[in-house]
C-alpha cells in the first residue's frame, strides 16, 4: 500500500471518530438493547436477560472497559476509536482493487451517515457486522486476484469470523453470495477460500452454537425462538418501515406514522441508483466481478430486513451501506474526472453541492436522534434514583415494562414472566421479594400484576412519554429471619 493511499484512509477513519466525539456526546447514556449487552460483563449490575438471537460479540468487545469501568463516557470514547480503526481497516482491505480516491470517498459516504455516526460508538453489533463485510468482500477480491496472498486469506477468515461473532444470522446473509460464487464461478473455485468463509463463520459462531444446545435444546430451537422474538420471519414488506425510520427512529415497532420529509429520505433511493451505475463504470474499467460481488452482497444483507420481518431499525441495513458505498462512490468519481475543462469544474462544483446538502440532512436528523435519545436515557438514570430513594437498592430486582434499561442504571438484576425477555415466573418474583427488594414497573393506567396487588405503589415521575411510571414496592424483606 502507497504511502498516499494509507495517509487517505487514515484520514477518512480519523474524520469519522472525530465526528462521532463531536456530534455523539459520550455522555448520552445507554440504551435499552445496550444495557442487555453491556450488563453482561458489567461490574456495575447484574446480568440481564439474553435473549435467542443475541450473540456475545459485543459484551466480549466492551468488556476491556465495562468490566472495570461504569463510565458511559470511557466506554463511548474507547468504541468510537475502535470504530474509526475498524472502518481504516475495512477500507486497506481493498488496497490495490480501486483507485485511493473511490476508496476514501466510500468510507467517507458511509461513515457520513447519520446511522453510521450514531451507531458506531455504541454497544450494538451491526456496525462490526458492516465492516466485516466491506472487509471479508475485500479480502475476497484481493485473494482471487494474488493466490499468494495469504495475508487476503487471513483477513477472510478473520472477517467472517467477526461478523458471526457479532450477529450469526447476518455473518451468514452476507456470507452467502461470497460462497455462491466460489461454488458456482469455475475461475473462482479455490477451495481454501470457501474453507476460510467457512472456517471464520464457524469460529465466530461457535459459542452461539454450543449454547443454543445449552439454554434452547438445540440450534434450530434456538433459530426458532429467535424468529418468534422477531414476530416470525415469513414474507413481509419492510421497505416502508425502514424509510420511517430513516426520520431517526431507532426503533420502528410498530412502525406507523407519516413517512420523513423527502429531503430526509432521498439518499436512501439515491445510493442503490449510484451503485447500479457504479456496475457500469467497473465494467467499462475491466473490474465488474467485484463490484457485482460487492452489490450481491449488499442485497443478500438487506433481504431479511427489507422482506421478512415485520418491523425496522436503521441499524439493520448498516452492511448494505457499507457496500453499496463502494461502487456508489465510483460512480461519484467518475462523474467529476470523466469531463474536461470547464465541464468538470461544473462537475465538482454539482456534486460537491450535493453531497453538502446531503450532509446538512445527515446531521440535522443525527442532532434530534442524539438528543432525543440522551433524554431517553436520562429518564432511565432518574427513575433509577427515584428507586434509590425509595430503599430499592442492590441487591434488589426489578420487573414490568422498562424494568431491563431502569434495573441497569439502578444496579438491580431485572426479570420478566411475559414477552419476549420472560425468564421467570410470578412464583419466582414473590420469593426473591421475601429476600431483596423488589419492584414492579407499570405504566400510570395499567393495573399491578396480579402478585403485586397488595405491594405498595410510587410514582416515578418525568418518564419521557410515560409520565408517572408506577412502582410497586414489595414490603421490605425481614433480613433476620
Amino acid at each position: 500500500m502507497t504511502r498516499t493511499t494509507h495517509t487517505s484512509l487514515v484520514a477518512v477513519a480519523a474524520a469519522f471518530a472525530v465526528t462521532q466525539l463531536v456530534l455523539v456526546h459520550p455522555e448520552m447514556g445507554l440504551g435499552w438493547d445496550e444495557t442487555v449487552y453491556v450488563s453482561q460483563v458489567s461490574s456495575h449490575a447484574p446480568a440481564a436477560f439474553f435473549s435467542a438471537p443475541r450473540a456475545r460479540g459485543v459484551p466480549l468487545l466492551v468488556a476491556p472497559v465495562a468490566a472495570w469501568s461504569s463510565s458511559t463516557a470511557l466506554l463511548r470514547v474507547y468504541l468510537t476509536l475502535l470504530a474509526g480503526i475498524g472502518l481504516y481497516v475495512a477500507l486497506r482491505c481493498w488496497r490495490g482493487l480501486l483507485p485511493v480516491r473511490v476508496l476514501a470517498l466510500a468510507g467517507a459516504l458511509f461513515g457520513s451517515l447519520w446511522v453510521t455516526v450514531f451507531y458506531g460508538p455504541q454497544a450494538m453489533p451491526n456496525y462490526w457486522v458492516a465492516t466485516g463485510a466491506l472487509a471479508a468482500v475485500g479480502c475476497f477480491l484481493r485473494a482471487q486476484g494474488d493466490r499468494h496472498d495469504r495475508g487476503a486469506v487471513r483477513g477472510l477468515a478473520a472477517s467472517a469470523a467477526l461478523m458471526a461473532l457479532m450477529r450469526p444470522t447476518d455473518a451468514a446473509w452476507v456470507a452467502l453470495p461470497l460462497c455462491a460464487a466460489l461454488i458456482g464461478v469455475r475461475r473462482w473455485r479455490q477451495p481454501r477460500l470457501l474453507g476460510a468463509v467457512l472456517l471464520g463463520l464457524a469460529a465466530g459462531a461457535a459459542e452461539w452454537v454450543v449454547e443454543a444446545y445449552v439454554r434452547y435444546g438445540g440450534l434450530g430451537a434456538r433459530l426458532a425462538e429467535g424468529a418468534r422474538i422477531q414476530g416470525g420471519l415469513g414474507r413481509h414488506l419492510a421497505v416502508g418501515d425502514q424509510l420511517r425510520s430513516l426520520g431517526g427512529r431507532t426503533l420502528c415497532r410498530p412502525c406507523t406514522g407519516a413517512m420523513p420529509d423527502a429531503a430526509v429520505t432521498a439518499w436512501w433511493f439515491a445510493l442503490p441508483v449510484l451503485a447500479a451505475a457504479g456496475l457500469v463504470v467497473a465494467v467499462r474499467a475491466g473490474r465488474a466481478a467485484g463490484t457485482l460481488l460487492a452489490l450481491a452482497c449488499a442485497v443478500s444483507a438487506a433481504v431479511p430486513y427489507l422482506f421478512l420481518i415485520g418491523y425496522a431499525a436503521p441499524r439493520f441495513l448498516l452492511p448494505a451501506y457499507a457496500l453499496l458505498a463502494i461502487p456508489a462512490a465510483d460512480t461519484l468519481t467518475r462523474l467529476v474526472t470523466a469531463p474536461k475543462g470547464r465541464w468538470r469544474a461544473a462537475a465538482t462544483t454539482l456534486v460537491a453541492a450535493v453531497l453538502a446538502g446531503h450532509l446538512v440532512v445527515q446531521y440535522a436528523v443525527l442532532e434530534h436522534t442524539v438528543h432525543r435519545s440522551t433524554a431517553a436515557h436520562r429518564d432511565y438514570a432518574r427513575a433509577a434514583a427515584e428507586l434509590h430513594r425509595l430503599g430499592v437498592r442492590p441487591p434488589c430486582l426489578l420487573t414490568g415494562r422498562q424494568a431491563i434499561p431502569i434495573a441497569f442504571y439502578a444496579g438491580c438484576a431485572s426479570a420478566h414472566i411475559h414477552g419476549h425477555n420472560a425468564n421467570t415466573t410470578a412464583t419466582r418474583i414473590i420469593g426473591a421479594a421475601r429476600r431483596i427488594r423488589v419492584a414492579a414497573l407499570e405504566p400510570p393506567k395499567s393495573s399491578p400484576p396480579p402478585y403485586a396487588h397488595a405491594w405498595r405503589p410510587y410514582y416515578l415521575e418525568d418518564l419521557r412519554g410515560h409520565d408517572d411510571y408506577r412502582a410497586y414496592l414489595a414490603p421490605v424483606p425481614d433480613r433476620t429471619t
